[in-house]
């Protein structure tokens, strides 16, 4: 799928409206050394993507506000021998007519051009703080413009975050936007599927993960999303367990949080089943509180709810299920007001989700929760997790159950990206048949 230039081109014009007057400067993600000469995968910075679609390493974006508003692109030159080793540049020229900007210079240029597009300018907004390097460099083009004061020359006297005009837009997510998630998510299904007709006792948490990998990158995904988890057994307990190499038991729960990102968007899926394709008694009985809660959650995903909604619905029937599993005692309001459930539930039910799987944005306005609002993708995932415990029956020990689903803000209530994922008791044992 082809990125939107017009698209891009519009969210820069709408950020130049905000900005005002002044100058922007943002600049993309650096290659990253794995070891010694060898680079691990480029991915560009996810602000800087949004914003130009332009995926190579080594560029600027700055744009210019005030009356005559510019967009203008610093990348690296054509060179022939640089692409036979490393691939395709698109060079100034060709970057200025593909990707839609108003001017396009080579990235050695920078030093040089950016104190005079800083003359004269009340303000600059940049990432401060996202990387010392740049605020160094940033702040060396500033000095310079300073230097010229004598001659009449200003510079800019305001600073501001570029980071935080740019999230609030990114909140809000366009048809094309739309469009990639669902990919995303519908790929991430299809991986997750499959490892539910895979699964056996006896193999690895790694060959699990490797099939994940292997189906969402066949389907036309460009990487994982983050970092798989796959959890067997008690290792579901560890919320951010990445070791993915233990065996899996017969008679375990197999946690899996894993998606793919398609074309720079993220899913984000998490899915539990029996390693064995049956659920034991005590296994269905936290499973179904565990969805109860997803179900009830996402059913509070919707205009005029706060982002805190979905999370409190969750955590009422979270709560009430501890009760009823005789893991806690009380009435439910007082449990939730004491944070009595911590043990078992420590997470939020929910994040933003987009270019980024934990996506840009504020979720408190004026130490308020924010309102949802159509064009908002969240996660919905709340989970129950039971260690060995003396207070705790042994047929509950390490259940660690996680469902989680990827949820568009519609103007009717919401839309799940990732349904195609199978998620009741009986989709996901019929699955594993």
């Amino acid at each position: 799928m082809q990125p939107d230039i017009a698209s891009h081109r519009a969210r820069r014009a709408q950020l130049l409206k905000t900005l005002g007057e002044g100058v922007l400067i943002l600049a993309t993600a650096p290659e990253a050394i794995r070891n010694r000469d060898a680079h691990y995968p480029y991915r560009f910075d996810s602000h800087f993507y949004y914003l130009t679609a332009f995926p190579e390493p080594e560029a600027v974006l700055v744009l210019i506000a005030g009356r005559k508003p510019k967009q203008i692109l610093f990348c690296r030159e054509k060179n022939e021998e640089r692409e036979i080793w490393d691939g395709f540049r698109h060079g100034p020229k060709a970057a200025k007519e593909v990707f839609g900007f108003d001017a396009a210079y080579s990235y050695s240029e920078i030093d040089k051009r950016l104190p005079k597009l800083l003359e004269n300018q009340p303000r600059v907004a940049y990432a401060f703080g996202a990387d010392p390097a740049w605020d160094v460099r940033v702040m060396g083009w500033i000095n310079t413009v300073r230097g010229k004061v004598r001659s009449g020359v200003t510079a800019p006297a305001n600073l501001s975050d570029a980071h935080a005009l740019i999230d609030a837009m990114r909140l809000i997510k366009d048809a094309h936007e739309i469009d990639l998630m669902q990919r995303a998510a519908d790929l991430s299904a299809v991986a997750h599927r499959s490892v539910l007709r895979l699964c056996k006792p006896g193999m690895g948490e790694w060959e699990i993960e490797a099939e994940l990998m292997r189906s969402w990158r066949v389907g036309g995904c460009q990487a994982a999303a983050y970092t798989p988890i796959v959890a067997g057994g008690g290792n579901a307990c560890v919320l951010h367990y990445v070791g993915n190499d233990q065996p899996l038991k017969d008679g375990d729960l197999l946690l899996i949080d894993a998606a793919g990102e398609y074309h720079g968007y993220a899913a984000d899926i998490t899915r539990t089943f029996p390693v064995n394709g049956r659920f034991s008694a005590a296994q269905k009985d936290v499973y179904e509180i565990v969805l109860a809660a997803q179900l009830a959650a996402i059913d509070a995903v919707r205009p005029g709810n706060t982002f805190n909604t979905p999370h409190e619905a969750a955590l009422r029937v979270l709560t009430q299920g501890l009760v009823d599993l005789k893991l806690l005692q009380g009435e439910v309001d007082g449990l939730i007001e004491s944070e009595a459930y911590k043990p078992w539930y420590m997470h939020k039910t929910s994040h933003w989700l987009g270019l980024d799987v934990h996506d840009a944005g504020d979720y408190k306005l004026q130490g308020a929760w924010r309102d949802l609002q159509p064009g908002m993708a969240l996660t919905v995932e709340p989970g129950l997790y039971i260690r060995p415990s003396d207070d705790v029956p042994e047929a509950l020990w390490n259940i660690g159950i996680r469902i989680e689903d990827d949820v568009l803000v519609t103007e009717a209530g919401n839309r799940v990206l990732s349904a195609a994922a199978p998620k009741t008791v009986a989709e996901i044992e019929a699955a594993m048949m």
